[in-house]
């Protein structure tokens, strides 16, 4: 069965964390941790858990490995992986800590932005010009296994979590890390190579294509709205030549849910670009802001490793008719995380809302459906995504 056909039977699992970068539809708000008892009334009885703790501590042949931290870290991670929801992870103080320089921009790794498919780790998509996609990593590939000689790890990533998966791809800059892949089309699983590299990632770029400004935005991190607001000046500067503009979303893993709402504010004057709608309530997210591209035509890039923030600016522009989209069905994540800091540099991504687009649609699990469906031919040179998008403009 190939991974085509997989995809069209499983339901599509999407927490982005990249092996140099991380993928994500956070809410905006930074929560600190606040602790608190749990109760005598209370349902959880933790007799069982310190009972357990006192037989391990009494009975273990080697006491050196019984060390508090990493037990105490190892029983939260599986109280959240409890939950069957990938998205709602614990965050160690070194996974913590990645996860706020994936934002930042700047890491080093080989470039593989993380997910699941069918509950196994899989490429969501190689970032541009990384040592990952220098090696021929492609998205949708699953990774088996990763091995690494310096850390000695030989693991399987059947049931691993994205931060463990995460930590064990990263590394210094230089060394080497093996890569069992899975590719679509393939009958046998292959190993890859990769030397890791420092990992500078840009939010936004902006080039020429005759008369259409193609602006391609790669993630919604700490830098995306500086780089945004300079790549449509630039666009601006180039008036009247510009007569369209390809926004291009494609393998953007997601990020802050702000950088949705001000990147679809530069092409709407008004309107919900989203709703978050949590436990006991929706909140709304409008238009915050007067965009300066709101008559060109518009049309906006997808594909699989279109995910989260990126798949909410695209259907909001959908849903009000503002662009047509063209490629492939994008990834399909649809709730919202917040993330907390705890004590000690830890951290705490929880599951708190799901996201509707415009029309009142959740797209999680099965994605945004592109207007025109143009598949890559990787046999062939060039874009023809890029070139359909350019011509559904002229027309």
């Amino acid at each position: 069965m190939t991974l085509k056909q997989i995809r069209k039977i499983i339901i599509v699992i999407a927490l982005i964390l990249l092996a140099g970068g991380t993928g994500w539809c956070l809410n905006d708000k930074l929560v600190r941790y606040t602790p608190y008892a749990i109760h005598q009334d209370d349902k959880a009885d933790l007799a069982l858990f310190w009972d357990v703790w006192a037989r391990l501590e009494e009975g273990y042949l080697d006491k050196d490995v019984l060390d508090k931290k990493t037990m105490v870290y190892g029983a939260i991670k599986g109280m959240t992986q409890s939950l069957g929801d990938p998205y709602t992870v614990f965050l160690e103080p070194s996974d913590n800590k990645r996860a706020k320089e994936d934002l930042n921009g700047s890491f080093e790794g080989v470039g593989i932005q993380l997910g699941y498919k069918d509950k196994r780790l899989a490429v969501i998509a190689p970032l541009k010009g990384t040592p990952a996609e220098k090696v021929g990593v492609k998205a949708g590939d699953l990774i088996l296994k990763i091995k690494d000689e310096e850390k000695e790890v030989d693991q399987e990533t059947t049931g691993i979590s994205l931060p463990e998966a995460v930590n064990l791809i990263r590394g210094a800059r230089g060394h080497p890390v093996i890569l069992t892949l899975f590719s679509e089309g393939e009958e046998k699983s292959h190993d890859v190579e990769i030397i890791r590299g420092t990992i500078i990632v840009l939010s936004v770029e902006v080039e020429f294509i005759k008369e259409v400004a193609y602006l391609k935005l790669m993630k919604f991190g700490d830098r995306t709205e500086k780089e945004w607001n300079e790549a449509v000046s630039l666009i601006i500067s180039h008036r009247p030549s510009v007569t369209g503009v390809v926004l291009d979303v494609r393998n953007n893993p997601g990020g802050y849910l702000k950088g949705a709402v001000f990147t679809a504010s530069e092409f709407l004057s008004s309107g919900v670009v989203v709703k978050q709608e949590g436990k006991e309530e929706v909140e709304t997210y409008e238009v915050n802001r007067k965009g300066r591209i709101l008559t060109l035509p518009l049309v906006v890039l997808i594909n699989q490793g279109s995910a989260s923030a990126s798949e909410i600016a695209a259907g909001c522009l959908r849903d009000y008719g503002r662009a047509k989209t063209v490629g492939e069905r994008t990834f399909g994540k649809g709730t919202v995380q917040e993330a907390q800091e705890l004590p000690g540099g830890a951290g705490l991504h929880i599951t708190t809302a799901r996201w509707l687009l415009p029309l009142g649609s959740w797209i999680g699990e099965k994605g945004i459906e592109p207007d025109f469906l143009v598949e890559l031919d990787e046999e062939r040179e060039g874009d023809e995504q890029l070139e359909k998008a350019i011509e559904v403009l002229m027309q």
